[in-house]
Protein backbone atom coordinates (compact mmCIF):
# COMPACT_ATOMS: atom_id res chain seq x y z
CA UNK A 1 0.00 0.00 0.00
CA UNK A 2 1.09 3.88 -0.51
CA UNK A 3 1.17 6.12 1.78
CA UNK A 4 0.99 9.58 0.96
CA UNK A 5 2.64 12.43 2.44
CA UNK A 6 0.09 15.21 2.05
CA UNK A 7 1.23 18.74 2.25
CA UNK A 8 5.05 18.68 3.87
CA UNK A 9 7.38 21.57 3.35
CA UNK A 10 10.78 19.55 2.63
CA UNK A 11 13.62 20.98 4.43
CA UNK A 12 17.11 19.82 2.74
CA UNK A 13 19.00 22.09 0.69
CA UNK A 14 20.53 19.48 -1.55
CA UNK A 15 17.12 18.20 -2.16
CA UNK A 16 15.71 20.27 -5.66
CA UNK A 17 12.30 20.19 -3.82
CA UNK A 18 13.75 22.45 -0.73
CA UNK A 19 11.56 24.34 1.02
CA UNK A 20 8.90 23.43 -1.56
CA UNK A 21 5.30 22.42 0.24
CA UNK A 22 5.00 19.04 -2.07
CA UNK A 23 3.11 15.75 -1.68
CA UNK A 24 5.52 12.62 -1.48
CA UNK A 25 4.16 9.04 -2.02
CA UNK A 26 5.90 5.91 0.30
CA UNK A 27 5.80 2.84 -1.41
CA UNK A 28 7.62 -0.55 -0.11
CA UNK A 29 10.06 1.45 1.82
CA UNK A 30 11.06 3.80 -1.37
CA UNK A 31 10.28 7.20 -1.99
CA UNK A 32 7.81 7.17 -5.09
CA UNK A 33 6.62 10.73 -6.28
CA UNK A 34 7.03 13.96 -5.07
CA UNK A 35 5.48 16.62 -6.43
CA UNK A 36 2.51 19.45 -6.05
CA UNK A 37 -1.06 17.92 -5.47
CA UNK A 38 -0.59 14.11 -6.64
CA UNK A 39 -3.20 12.28 -7.93
CA UNK A 40 -3.94 9.60 -4.82
CA UNK A 41 -3.24 5.99 -5.58
CA UNK A 42 -6.01 3.88 -4.82
CA UNK A 43 -6.13 2.31 -1.69
CA UNK A 44 -3.50 5.25 -0.27
CA UNK A 45 -3.29 5.84 3.36
CA UNK A 46 -3.05 9.86 3.40
CA UNK A 47 -0.91 11.35 6.64
CA UNK A 48 -1.51 14.93 6.83
CA UNK A 49 -0.32 16.95 9.50
CA UNK A 50 -0.53 20.75 10.16
CA UNK A 51 2.30 22.67 9.21
CA UNK A 52 4.60 19.85 8.85
CA UNK A 53 8.14 19.87 7.32
CA UNK A 54 10.23 16.80 6.78
CA UNK A 55 14.12 16.42 6.63
CA UNK A 56 16.32 13.70 5.70
CA UNK A 57 15.98 11.48 8.89
CA UNK A 58 17.80 12.88 11.97
CA UNK A 59 21.49 11.22 13.22
CA UNK A 60 22.46 11.10 16.65
CA UNK A 61 25.73 10.16 17.12
CA UNK A 62 25.97 9.27 20.94
CA UNK A 63 22.83 7.82 23.00
CA UNK A 64 23.69 5.51 25.79
CA UNK A 65 20.98 2.31 25.88
CA UNK A 66 22.40 0.80 28.91
CA UNK A 67 21.55 -2.91 27.62
CA UNK A 68 23.03 -5.41 28.22
CA UNK A 69 23.93 -4.32 31.73
CA UNK A 70 21.90 -1.63 32.87
CA UNK A 71 18.27 -2.51 32.06
CA UNK A 72 17.03 -0.96 35.10
CA UNK A 73 18.55 2.41 33.46
CA UNK A 74 17.57 1.69 29.67
CA UNK A 75 16.42 -1.04 27.33
CA UNK A 76 17.43 -1.27 23.73
CA UNK A 77 13.91 -1.45 22.43
CA UNK A 78 12.24 1.02 24.89
CA UNK A 79 15.68 3.37 24.11
CA UNK A 80 14.83 2.93 20.27
CA UNK A 81 10.94 3.55 20.33
CA UNK A 82 12.14 6.46 22.42
CA UNK A 83 14.37 7.52 19.95
CA UNK A 84 11.58 7.08 16.67
CA UNK A 85 9.38 9.08 18.80
CA UNK A 86 12.12 12.11 19.30
CA UNK A 87 12.69 11.98 15.53
CA UNK A 88 15.93 9.87 15.10
CA UNK A 89 15.77 7.10 11.86
CA UNK A 90 19.52 6.29 12.92
CA UNK A 91 21.81 6.46 16.27
CA UNK A 92 25.26 5.47 17.34
CA UNK A 93 25.18 3.72 20.38
CA UNK A 94 27.56 3.89 22.92
CA UNK A 95 30.18 1.09 24.22
CA UNK A 96 29.01 1.72 27.74
CA UNK A 97 27.66 -1.40 28.28
CA UNK A 98 28.40 -4.54 30.41
CA UNK A 99 30.34 -6.27 29.17
CA UNK A 100 31.74 -3.07 27.60
CA UNK A 101 31.10 -3.72 23.78
CA UNK A 102 34.79 -4.29 22.41
CA UNK A 103 34.21 -7.27 21.07
CA UNK A 104 31.99 -8.97 18.20
CA UNK A 105 29.94 -10.73 20.46
CA UNK A 106 28.48 -7.89 22.33
CA UNK A 107 28.09 -5.96 18.24
CA UNK A 108 26.35 -8.88 17.26
CA UNK A 109 23.99 -9.06 20.33
CA UNK A 110 22.99 -5.08 19.99
CA UNK A 111 22.61 -5.53 16.17
CA UNK A 112 19.63 -9.15 16.89
CA UNK A 113 18.32 -6.77 19.94
CA UNK A 114 17.88 -3.87 17.50
CA UNK A 115 16.34 -5.84 14.52
CA UNK A 116 13.14 -5.12 13.23
CA UNK A 117 12.57 -1.75 15.13
CA UNK A 118 11.80 1.75 13.02
CA UNK A 119 15.38 3.57 14.40
CA UNK A 120 18.26 1.96 12.94
CA UNK A 121 21.98 1.52 15.19
CA UNK A 122 25.25 1.94 14.56
CA UNK A 123 27.38 0.94 16.99
CA UNK A 124 30.69 2.36 18.23
CA UNK A 125 33.12 -0.35 19.78
CA UNK A 126 35.39 0.62 22.51
CA UNK A 127 38.87 1.67 21.67
CA UNK A 128 40.37 0.01 24.43
CA UNK A 129 39.61 -3.48 26.21
CA UNK A 130 37.32 -2.84 28.86
CA UNK A 131 37.30 0.87 28.22
CA UNK A 132 40.16 0.30 30.96
CA UNK A 133 42.60 2.64 28.39
CA UNK A 134 45.42 0.12 28.59
CA UNK A 135 45.44 -1.95 25.43
CA UNK A 136 43.56 -1.32 22.13
CA UNK A 137 40.04 -3.80 21.82
CA UNK A 138 39.53 -5.64 18.58
CA UNK A 139 39.14 -3.39 16.29
CA UNK A 140 38.91 -4.77 13.22
CA UNK A 141 37.17 -7.37 14.28
CA UNK A 142 34.11 -4.91 15.50
CA UNK A 143 34.65 -3.20 12.79
CA UNK A 144 33.62 -6.62 10.32
CA UNK A 145 30.65 -6.74 12.88
CA UNK A 146 28.95 -3.20 11.74
CA UNK A 147 31.19 -0.87 14.39
CA UNK A 148 31.08 2.21 12.91
CA UNK A 149 33.98 4.11 14.86
CA UNK A 150 36.16 3.52 18.00
CA UNK A 151 35.77 5.46 21.45
CA UNK A 152 35.61 4.92 25.08
CA UNK A 153 32.91 6.50 26.48
CA UNK A 154 33.34 9.69 28.41
CA UNK A 155 36.76 8.74 29.01
CA UNK A 156 40.08 10.65 27.88
CA UNK A 157 42.86 8.71 26.72
CA UNK A 158 45.79 9.05 29.19
CA UNK A 159 47.95 7.20 27.14
CA UNK A 160 49.05 9.59 24.23
CA UNK A 161 51.73 6.50 22.57
CA UNK A 162 48.22 4.00 22.93
CA UNK A 163 46.10 6.80 21.13
CA UNK A 164 48.61 7.41 18.69
CA UNK A 165 48.81 3.63 17.29
CA UNK A 166 45.03 3.44 17.33
CA UNK A 167 45.26 6.60 14.87
CA UNK A 168 47.48 4.56 12.78
CA UNK A 169 46.00 1.64 12.94
CA UNK A 170 42.19 2.36 12.05
CA UNK A 171 43.65 3.90 8.59
CA UNK A 172 44.11 0.38 7.57
CA UNK A 173 40.57 -0.19 7.07
CA UNK A 174 38.96 3.61 6.92
CA UNK A 175 38.38 4.04 10.93
CA UNK A 176 37.96 6.75 13.03
CA UNK A 177 38.74 7.04 16.27
CA UNK A 178 36.39 9.21 19.01
CA UNK A 179 38.28 11.35 21.18
CA UNK A 180 36.23 11.69 24.60
CA UNK A 181 38.94 15.24 25.74
CA UNK A 182 39.45 15.37 29.61
CA UNK A 183 42.39 15.32 31.65
CA UNK A 184 41.86 13.35 34.56
CA UNK A 185 44.55 14.68 36.50
CA UNK A 186 43.38 18.38 35.41
CA UNK A 187 40.03 17.56 36.52
CA UNK A 188 40.91 16.19 39.63
CA UNK A 189 37.59 15.79 41.95
CA UNK A 190 35.75 18.28 39.85
CA UNK A 191 31.99 18.46 39.43
CA UNK A 192 31.13 21.41 37.70
CA UNK A 193 32.52 24.33 35.37
CA UNK A 194 35.16 25.78 37.50
CA UNK A 195 34.41 29.35 37.69
CA UNK A 196 32.53 32.07 39.39
CA UNK A 197 29.38 29.75 40.06
CA UNK A 198 31.31 26.91 41.40
CA UNK A 199 33.25 29.70 43.89
CA UNK A 200 29.66 30.90 44.72
CA UNK A 201 28.61 27.52 45.13
CA UNK A 202 31.44 26.00 46.95
CA UNK A 203 31.60 23.12 44.73
CA UNK A 204 34.89 21.95 42.84
CA UNK A 205 35.89 23.22 39.46
CA UNK A 206 36.24 21.32 36.58
CA UNK A 207 38.35 24.05 34.13
CA UNK A 208 37.59 24.28 30.70
CA UNK A 209 41.77 23.41 30.41
CA UNK A 210 41.31 19.86 31.41
CA UNK A 211 39.28 19.08 27.97
CA UNK A 212 41.43 21.89 25.98
CA UNK A 213 45.08 20.34 26.70
CA UNK A 214 43.39 17.34 25.40
CA UNK A 215 41.87 18.36 22.50
CA UNK A 216 45.55 20.19 21.80
CA UNK A 217 47.31 16.91 22.03
CA UNK A 218 45.06 14.78 20.51
CA UNK A 219 44.81 16.88 17.60
CA UNK A 220 48.98 17.30 17.53
CA UNK A 221 48.61 13.56 17.53
CA UNK A 222 46.50 13.39 14.41
CA UNK A 223 48.70 15.62 12.57
CA UNK A 224 52.04 13.51 13.33
CA UNK A 225 49.61 10.21 12.21
CA UNK A 226 47.02 11.45 9.84
CA UNK A 227 43.56 9.63 9.94
CA UNK A 228 40.41 10.20 10.99
CA UNK A 229 39.52 11.88 14.59
CA UNK A 230 36.12 12.92 15.97
CA UNK A 231 36.29 14.78 19.17
CA UNK A 232 32.55 14.37 20.93
CA UNK A 233 30.99 16.98 22.70
CA UNK A 234 33.25 19.87 22.74
CA UNK A 235 31.97 22.49 25.59
CA UNK A 236 34.57 25.46 25.66
CA UNK A 237 35.09 27.79 23.48
CA UNK A 238 38.92 27.16 23.55
CA UNK A 239 38.34 24.27 21.97
CA UNK A 240 36.26 25.71 19.41
CA UNK A 241 38.88 27.63 18.23
CA UNK A 242 41.19 24.84 18.63
CA UNK A 243 39.61 22.51 16.17
CA UNK A 244 38.75 25.41 14.13
CA UNK A 245 42.94 25.47 13.84
CA UNK A 246 43.20 22.26 12.90
CA UNK A 247 40.63 22.09 10.17
CA UNK A 248 41.85 25.06 8.27
CA UNK A 249 45.54 23.28 8.86
CA UNK A 250 43.51 20.24 6.79
CA UNK A 251 43.45 17.82 9.83
CA UNK A 252 40.19 15.44 8.97
CA UNK A 253 38.80 16.27 11.98
CA UNK A 254 35.10 16.43 13.08
CA UNK A 255 33.29 17.32 16.32
CA UNK A 256 30.25 17.82 18.20
CA UNK A 257 28.41 19.40 20.69
CA UNK A 258 25.64 18.51 22.79
CA UNK A 259 21.91 19.77 23.12
CA UNK A 260 22.37 20.33 26.88
CA UNK A 261 25.82 22.80 26.20
CA UNK A 262 23.53 25.14 23.67
CA UNK A 263 20.97 25.57 25.75
CA UNK A 264 22.16 25.51 29.03
CA UNK A 265 25.29 27.02 31.18
CA UNK A 266 26.45 27.02 34.79
CA UNK A 267 23.77 29.65 36.11
CA UNK A 268 21.57 26.65 36.54
CA UNK A 269 23.54 25.32 39.57
CA UNK A 270 22.15 27.31 41.77
CA UNK A 271 19.75 24.84 43.35
CA UNK A 272 22.55 22.01 43.59
CA UNK A 273 20.20 19.85 41.19
CA UNK A 274 21.94 16.75 40.11
CA UNK A 275 19.98 16.62 37.05
CA UNK A 276 22.75 19.42 35.48
CA UNK A 277 25.73 17.61 36.26
CA UNK A 278 26.86 16.08 33.50
CA UNK A 279 30.16 15.56 31.25
CA UNK A 280 31.10 17.70 30.08
CA UNK A 281 30.19 20.08 32.74
CA UNK A 282 27.92 23.18 32.05
CA UNK A 283 30.23 26.10 30.97
CA UNK A 284 29.89 30.02 30.74
CA UNK A 285 27.35 31.83 28.72
CA UNK A 286 30.65 33.04 26.82
CA UNK A 287 31.38 29.41 25.60
CA UNK A 288 27.85 28.74 24.90
CA UNK A 289 27.94 31.87 22.08
CA UNK A 290 31.14 30.35 20.93
CA UNK A 291 29.58 26.80 20.24
CA UNK A 292 26.66 28.64 18.54
CA UNK A 293 29.27 30.72 16.67
CA UNK A 294 31.34 27.52 15.64
CA UNK A 295 28.24 25.99 14.50
CA UNK A 296 27.27 28.42 12.26
CA UNK A 297 30.96 29.02 10.37
CA UNK A 298 30.96 24.46 10.39
CA UNK A 299 33.92 24.13 12.93
CA UNK A 300 31.19 21.90 14.82
CA UNK A 301 29.49 19.58 12.31
CA UNK A 302 26.68 18.16 14.50
CA UNK A 303 24.40 18.04 17.44
CA UNK A 304 24.48 15.55 19.73
CA UNK A 305 21.86 14.91 22.35
CA UNK A 306 23.99 12.59 24.21
CA UNK A 307 21.69 10.46 25.70
CA UNK A 308 22.67 9.01 28.67
CA UNK A 309 20.35 7.19 31.19
CA UNK A 310 21.01 7.49 34.74
CA UNK A 311 19.04 5.44 37.05
CA UNK A 312 17.12 7.97 39.76
CA UNK A 313 19.29 6.42 42.86
CA UNK A 314 22.70 7.71 41.33
CA UNK A 315 20.89 10.96 41.08
CA UNK A 316 18.34 11.59 44.03
CA UNK A 317 22.29 12.01 46.12
CA UNK A 318 24.34 14.63 47.19
CA UNK A 319 25.89 16.37 44.44
CA UNK A 320 29.46 15.41 45.08
CA UNK A 321 27.94 11.79 45.00
CA UNK A 322 25.37 11.89 41.96
CA UNK A 323 26.30 10.39 38.71
CA UNK A 324 26.97 12.61 35.58
CA UNK A 325 24.26 11.93 32.78
CA UNK A 326 21.00 13.38 31.76
CA UNK A 327 18.59 12.15 28.97
CA UNK A 328 18.30 14.25 26.31
CA UNK A 329 16.48 12.43 22.80
CA UNK A 330 12.72 13.81 24.10
CA UNK A 331 13.59 17.45 24.93
CA UNK A 332 16.32 17.57 21.68
CA UNK A 333 14.13 19.30 18.75
CA UNK A 334 11.94 21.25 21.09
CA UNK A 335 14.60 23.28 22.73
CA UNK A 336 17.08 23.37 19.76
CA UNK A 337 14.10 25.29 18.05
CA UNK A 338 13.72 27.49 20.75
CA UNK A 339 16.93 29.12 20.64
CA UNK A 340 18.89 28.19 16.85
CA UNK A 341 17.30 28.30 13.12
CA UNK A 342 15.52 25.29 11.81
CA UNK A 343 17.90 24.90 9.21
CA UNK A 344 20.72 24.80 11.11
CA UNK A 345 19.06 22.28 13.35
CA UNK A 346 18.09 20.01 10.71
CA UNK A 347 21.75 20.46 8.81
CA UNK A 348 23.33 19.26 12.11
CA UNK A 349 21.05 17.04 13.00
CA UNK A 350 21.71 15.03 9.83
CA UNK A 351 25.37 15.75 9.22
CA UNK A 352 26.65 12.46 10.90
CA UNK A 353 26.48 10.04 8.68
CA UNK A 354 28.46 12.46 6.08
CA UNK A 355 31.01 12.16 9.13
CA UNK A 356 31.03 8.24 9.14
CA UNK A 357 31.16 7.78 5.34
CA UNK A 358 27.04 6.03 5.32
CA UNK A 359 25.09 6.13 2.39
CA UNK A 360 22.98 9.37 2.96
CA UNK A 361 19.35 10.20 3.55
CA UNK A 362 18.16 11.27 0.09
CA UNK A 363 14.52 13.21 -0.77
CA UNK A 364 14.22 12.05 -4.46
CA UNK A 365 11.95 9.78 -6.10
CA UNK A 366 13.52 6.13 -5.65
CA UNK A 367 15.79 7.10 -2.85
CA UNK A 368 14.94 4.58 0.46
CA UNK A 369 12.48 5.91 2.77
CA UNK A 370 14.83 7.64 5.52
CA UNK A 371 12.74 10.28 6.83
CA UNK A 372 11.81 12.99 9.60
CA UNK A 373 8.58 14.89 10.21
CA UNK A 374 8.35 18.15 12.45
CA UNK A 375 7.08 21.02 12.40
CA UNK A 376 8.12 25.01 14.14
CA UNK A 377 4.34 25.96 14.45
CA UNK A 378 3.71 26.38 18.76
CA UNK A 379 5.38 27.29 21.66
CA UNK A 380 5.64 25.12 25.09
CA UNK A 381 8.16 23.98 27.87
CA UNK A 382 9.45 20.30 27.99
CA UNK A 383 7.62 18.43 30.91
CA UNK A 384 7.91 15.50 32.28
CA UNK A 385 4.82 13.60 30.63
CA UNK A 386 6.91 14.18 27.17
CA UNK A 387 9.26 11.65 28.64
CA UNK A 388 8.93 8.36 27.30
CA UNK A 389 12.61 6.95 28.17
CA UNK A 390 13.04 4.17 31.45
CA UNK A 391 15.17 6.80 33.05
CA UNK A 392 13.14 10.25 33.92
CA UNK A 393 16.48 12.28 34.80
CA UNK A 394 16.50 15.53 32.39
CA UNK A 395 18.69 18.02 32.37
CA UNK A 396 16.16 20.33 30.10
CA UNK A 397 12.68 20.09 32.54
CA UNK A 398 11.35 23.28 32.26
CA UNK A 399 13.25 24.73 29.49
CA UNK A 400 10.87 26.59 26.39
CA UNK A 401 10.41 24.51 23.10
CA UNK A 402 9.44 25.56 19.61
CA UNK A 403 7.44 23.29 17.70
CA UNK A 404 7.50 19.60 18.44
CA UNK A 405 8.51 16.05 16.57
CA UNK A 406 5.49 14.87 14.61
CA UNK A 407 7.11 11.00 13.17
CA UNK A 408 9.69 9.20 11.47
CA UNK A 409 9.20 7.31 8.63
CA UNK A 410 12.47 4.70 7.68
CA UNK A 411 12.43 1.44 5.33
CA UNK A 412 8.46 0.53 5.23
CA UNK A 413 8.36 1.35 9.37
CA UNK A 414 5.93 5.04 9.12
CA UNK A 415 5.40 6.51 12.87
CA UNK A 416 3.32 9.23 13.73
CA UNK A 417 3.32 10.81 17.29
Amino acid sequence: MTTVLKSVTIVDPKSAYHLQCVDIHLHGGVIGAIGENLPLPQEAQVIELPHANVSPGWFDTSVVLGEPGYEAAETITNGLKTAASSGFTEIMVQPLTLPVADNAAVLHLLHQKASGQATAIHPIGALTMGSAGQALAELYDMQQAGAVAFGDYKKGMKNANLFKIALQYVQDFNGRVLAYCEDDTLRGNGMVNEGITATRLGLKGIPSLAEELQVARNLFLLEYTGGALHIPTLSSAKSVALVREAKARGLNVTCSVAVAHLVLTDAVLENFDTRYKLSPPLRTAHDREALWEGLHDNTIDCITTDHHPVDIEYKKVEFDLAQEGSIGLESAWGTLAAVLPMELIVEKLTAGREILGLPPAVIAPGAAVNLTLFTTEGTGTFTTDQIHSTSKNAALLGLPTRGKVLGIARDKHIIVN
